[in-house]
């Protein structure tokens, strides 16, 4: 890992003793690339940007499982895109600076990794990390985006859980750097999405909107999500259409509205998501639907089952 010592853009942010570091690892907790699309938007909305700590991540990747895309141009390669994790120096809208770590999350030697940012923390002088993830849920997409805030204090929880009591789920690179950072004293929270487990596989701007309004609260930070409310709205027509077209599709999104209706209902009485009112429909009906239905949103308009070559 390569750290930037000498930072003058930071000097503002020191001397006030408050700089946040949003956090995006792509992969696991990621459904509807909601988190790596608010990263992207971050970048581009950023201004220019410094990079200011590199990984070395040949020693934390797995090529095998996830192959970084090249391009094969008539006789010869080109075009490798090899992955990175990097720190940026971006400023919000208000011109406050903030850091921004994205790339893959590491698939080996997490401890390392751990230590690693708490080096990035500590010497760059980072107050807080914030996280951004997302989940795909037995959700529809015509009701509110609900949202999972977590932290390693638990005054630093921002709002209130949906979840009670304990659930054992399975752990990532970001959620043991939480515990970690928490470890050796540092802040750390964030937020996870609930996607609609059939919008898992596209881009889903509109969640990627509303993680942002949270880290805007959480970092103290100022963010023009203009263009992502536009792409959501987009996406949003783009649904609408195909369910007035699909009526089958549109059966099974009702369902999950009677069945998300219902635990609203019910959450006075401690039931969870999945509280089951009414049968969700079985994974092979939900299976067979919805892979007509990501079909149809990728293919061109009037001919939903078309796909792009």
């Amino acid at each position: 890992m390569h750290i930037v010592d000498d930072v003058p853009e930071l000097g503002d942010a020191w001397a006030a003793g408050d700089l946040t570091m949003v956090l995006v690892l792509d992969g696991f907790l990621d459904a509807g690339n909601a988190a790596a699309h608010a990263a992207t938007h971050l970048v581009q909305q950023g201004g220019e940007a410094t990079v200011v700590a590199t990984f070395d991540v040949d020693q934390l990747h797995d090529y095998r499982a996830r192959r970084p895309p090249m391009s094969f141009v008539q006789d010869h390669y080109e075009g490798y895109e090899a992955p990175r994790l990097l720190v940026r120096l971006l400023r919000d809208s208000g011109g406050t600076p903030f850091l921004l770590m994205h790339g893959p999350e590491p698939d080996n030697r997490w401890e390392a990794f751990a230590r690693a940012v708490r080096e990035v923390v500590e010497r760059l002088q980072v107050t807080r990390v914030v996280s951004m993830g997302s989940v795909p849920m037995a959700v529809p997409h015509t009701r509110p985006i609900a949202i999972t805030p977590h932290a390693n204090r638990t005054e630093l929880v921002p709002g209130v859980s949906p979840w009670r009591g304990e659930l054992r789920i399975p752990s990532s690179a970001q959620s043991l750097l939480e515990i970690r950072l928490g470890e050796w004293g540092h802040d750390m929270l964030g937020f996870v999405a609930h996607i609609p487990h059939y919008l898992a596989q596209l881009d889903y701007p509109q969640a990627s909107a509303v993680l942002l309004e949270r880290v805007e609260l959480a970092g103290r930070l100022t963010i023009d999500l203009t263009d992502l409310r536009a792409q959501g709205e987009e996406r949003d027509e783009e649904i609408a259409r195909y369910l007035s077209a699909n009526e089958e599709v549109g059966e099974v999104v009702e369902a999950l509205e009677r069945q998300y209706d219902a635990f609203e209902q019910a959450e006075q009485s401690g039931s969870n998501l999945l509280a089951g009112d009414e049968p969700l429909p079985t994974g092979d009906e939900i299976g067979r639907q919805f892979e007509q239905f990501l079909a149809g949103l990728d293919g061109t308009e009037g001919d939903p089952g078309r796909q792009d070559p």
